[in-house]
């Protein structure tokens, strides 16, 4: 970048003459002549020299766009550089949250105008001679965001200027909130008067706009139809100040590789029109940085040489963060240096804090520079999101949000999923060590992400829940093969285990190798996506046959092995471990969360976050109730790719539920507890049992079981599932209050069943029907000495009358 004064006189000796005739005052509708270079590039002017020429003319702002960068495709991102006081909406509104991209192109209009124009890349034909080609191109007009006047013309008439001041100080999606999140922060109506633009800068390949802007703030969204009746009220102002980096997109695209559902990446994608000539196909492409060897490396690099690519990955950390902080978040970016190697490619990765004297250019609102951004926030959270080319999947910058109060969010999980086997966790108050080693998990954890990577909640499971207490076993291979699970810590091991750090934290594992060489491994002998495919999948089919490389998403809501929060290869047995550390910390919560002058609110936090725990173990069993695998493969591949659960394991399921959820779980009874915070036993307990109910007797759940059916020769059925919840629920003489809650929830979650407009005329309705009718005649026949009891049987037969027989 170079910024200077260019004098009008010369920069113009060469420029091509232009008519300046007047044009008459009473011809309102003729537009004025193009005036020559030096009348309107005058030697006021400050230009910034860069992908553009950006003139500043005391308050006015002109761009001149050389004729070689018109058409040219430009990556818009808009960020907050500084938020609003009260604008915040959960985790997002802090300085740094991106509030719109888009991508876009300037080009020559008619009558010497400049257009602005907007690119979707939503339907594609590569084909250019073809008439599908021609047939998308008429379909898809990109729409015009702004138009300009040129104003001049440069040298040899090879470039034209345009006056954006307009542009840039007004309420637009180029350089304000896109729709989506002026509704989210209720901003409303533009305040010009109070808005000024701060810089512009030109960069070799990018340019930078910093405005203030003020809104009116509103208390709501319009109504349709809005009156003054029900238009949102206004209250005060919002004053932010944003940052549009105009990011030209690279022309030497980077060679895109396709989605594969057995490796989990972020996708971008297009509708293709020519792939298929008897219909449509929907397109994804990994997101994933460009890595490269560097020229001269390139020969070593094909031969399986480890080389530095010709540009790192670099992460800034931001200025703002605690010092103390900055050493594990560096470390939890450098870590990810190991799986790179696999790829091919060492110190590919790494982090730093910026140095003035050496990053001269280095700005936070740079979109060329990657950051950790860390906001004074009490959002309990950290996210890794990326831009990148929605061509070809490039991934070209990233802003990892760091929010402070994240650490809140380690010390409760650290602290219920590990305080039996750490004493360290054993306090509400982590020391500074245990703390950084958290926030380096995390880190690494969130540039998983800004790397491409998807959440691999199926990972943990394919560990034996058994080797999560062999000591020397998880030295070497840790309790999940991947960082990108959601396994968080290891709550299977016992004290007696004496498993220590590195059996119980995550780190980057066998999976995550796999997936950054699958993604950033370059296979020069294929030119295109195609050609590479062929080869990728059998790649692919060779490495899982490693079940530590299996990936499973996030989506699946019927797969028991792809679960969040989730370790060990069976859901029963490692939860009834983790229900052992839970009575464990029960036992002890008083004394490991007590505060010398403050009063009980930690004792009331860690035990919600018992429950929160004792609730996921709930969940992680209930998942096998009428679940489905699901193991995506190609036709190459043998074996199904959907298979029922097997019905010893939903019988298993079973068993644990009723054992440790329809039974009363007296451990969670505290009377010292409740004493102190207030906490009531009956509800808590209500809530978790009903959620299992919820789980296991949603429509989803019954109608893949009901499926089942038609195609497995022996596996769980809807009549085994109510009969085996009848004798956990309904069989039990003289229930107390906790029983009494869990059959009335049982009755009414059937009823919630069959009480529809549009009754469900299936095997599954009609077993529904048939157990509340068998559950009405045994409640019939009992009989109970104790009055409430007697009341509840009644108040059950009448409910369920009601519900089967509304007349």
């Amino acid at each position: 970048m170079s910024q200077n004064q260019l004098k009008g006189q010369e920069k113009d000796s060469t420029a091509v003459k232009t008519d300046t005739a007047k044009v008459k005052k009473d011809d309102p509708k003729k537009k004025p002549a193009i005036k020559p270079y030096k009348e309107v590039i005058t030697d006021k002017a400050v230009s910034d020299q860069g992908v553009f020429t950006v003139h500043k003319i005391e308050d006015k702002y002109y761009f001149e766009i050389p004729d070689n960068m018109l058409k040219k495709e430009f990556l818009l991102v808009t960020r907050l550089t500084k938020a609003a006081a009260g604008m915040r909406s959960g985790n997002t509104g802090y300085a740094g949250d991106q509030i719109g991209q888009q991508v876009v192109a300037f080009e020559k209009g008619p009558k010497d105008k400049i257009l602005l124009r907007s690119i979707s890349f939503v339907d594609y034909a590569k084909d250019s001679t073809s008439d599908m080609y021609n047939s998308v191109i008429r379909n898809n007009v990109q729409p015009i965001i702004k138009s300009f006047d040129v104003k001049t013309y440069g040298l040899a008439k090879k470039s034209s200027v345009i006056d954006v001041t307009d542009l840039l100080n007004s309420d637009n999606e180029t350089v304000s909130f896109s729709v989506m999140y002026k509704d989210a922060f209720k901003v409303g109506a533009f305040q010009k008067d109070m808005s000024f633009v701060n810089f512009v800068k030109s960069f070799p390949g990018n340019i930078e706009i910093n405005t203030t802007k003020t809104f009116a703030r509103t208390l709501g969204r319009p109504l349709p139809g809005a009156t003054p009746a029900n238009t949102p009220k206004i209250s005060g102002n919002y004053t932010v100040e944003i940052n549009s980096s105009f990011v030209l997109l690279p022309e030497n695209k980077m060679q895109a590789r396709y989605f594969d559902p057995r490796v989990g990446y972020f996708t971008v994608g297009y509708t293709d029109f020519d792939v298929d000539p008897q219909g449509v196909k929907r397109i994804s492409l990994v997101k994933r940085w460009r890595l490269e060897p560097k020229p001269q490396d390139l020969e070593r690099y094909k031969k399986g040489e480890l080389v530095e690519p010709a540009k790192p990955i670099v992460f800034y950390i931001d200025p703002a963060t605690p010092k103390k902080w900055v050493p594990y978040l560096i470390q939890g970016v450098n870590d990810w240096q190991k799986a790179f190697e696999k790829a091919g490619f060492k110190n590919a990765i790494y982090a730093k804090v910026p140095d003035s004297k050496v990053d001269t250019e280095w700005s936070l609102e740079d979109a060329r520079f990657s950051a950790i951004v860390y906001k004074p926030s009490d959002v309990p959270n950290a996210s890794g999101p990326s831009i990148s080319d929605p061509r070809t999947g490039e991934i070209l910058e990233s802003h990892i949000n760091w929010y402070h109060n994240v650490m809140m969010l380690l010390r409760n999980w650290y602290f219920v999923q590990a305080a039996p086997n750490d004493e360290r966790a054993r306090k509400v108050k982590f020391d500074d060590k245990l703390m950084g080693e958290l926030i380096r998990f995390v880190s690494s954890h969130e540039v998983g992400h800004t790397l491409g990577l998807r959440h691999n909640f199926g990972s943990s499971s394919t560990v034996p829940v058994e080797k999560l207490r062999d000591k020397k076993w998880l030295e070497k291979n840790g309790h999940t093969p991947s960082i990108m699970d959601y396994a968080r810590f290891n709550y299977v091991a016992q004290p007696e285990d004496k498993i220590g750090d590195s059996g119980i934290m995550p780190r980057i594992g066998d999976y995550d190798d796999w997936a950054i060489e699958w993604g950033y491994k370059r296979f020069y002998d294929y030119k295109t996506p195609d050609a590479e495919k062929e080869y990728l999948n059998k790649w692919v089919i060779k490495n899982l046959k490693n079940e530590r490389l299996w990936f499973g998403t996030e989506t699946n809501p019927l797969d028991p092995r792809s679960q969040s929060e989730q370790v060990g290869d069976n859901a029963m047995i490692a939860s009834t471990y983790g229900i052992k550390n839970l009575k464990r910390i029960v036992d002890n919560l008083y004394q490991w969360t007590e505060t010398p002058n403050e009063d009980y609110e930690n004792l009331g936090t860690m035990y919600d976050q018992v429950i929160t725990q004792f609730r996921r173990y709930a969940g992680h069993v209930s998942k096998y109730i009428g679940g489905q695998m699901e193991t995506p493969k190609t036709a190459e591949q043998s074996g199904p790719v959907y298979e029922a659960v097997a019905k010893k394991d939903q019988q298993e399921a079973m068993r644990f539920l009723e054992e440790n959820i329809f039974t009363t779980p007296q451990w969670l009874i505290k009377k010292e507890i409740f004493e102190k915070t207030g906490k009531t036993p009956v509800k808590t307990i209500e809530e978790i049992q009903n959620g299992v109910l919820s789980r296991v007797l949603s429509p989803v759940v019954l109608q893949n079981m009901y499926q089942m059916e038609a195609v497995e020769q022996d596996t769980y059925t809807l009549v085994d599932l109510f009969s085996d919840l009848n004798n956990s629920i309904m069989k039990k003489d003289n229930p107390d209050v906790y029983g009494r809650g869990l059959q009335r929830n049982y009755v009414d979650q059937m009823i919630k069943l069959v009480d529809s407009k549009a009754p469900d005329r299936s095997d599954v309705s009609a077993i529904v029907r048939g157990n509340l009718n068998e559950i009405k005649k045994d409640l019939s026949v009992k009989a109970s000495s104790n009055k409430v009891n007697k009341y509840h049987y009644e108040e059950l037969i009448f409910t369920i009358e009601k519900a089967l027989d509304p007349k």
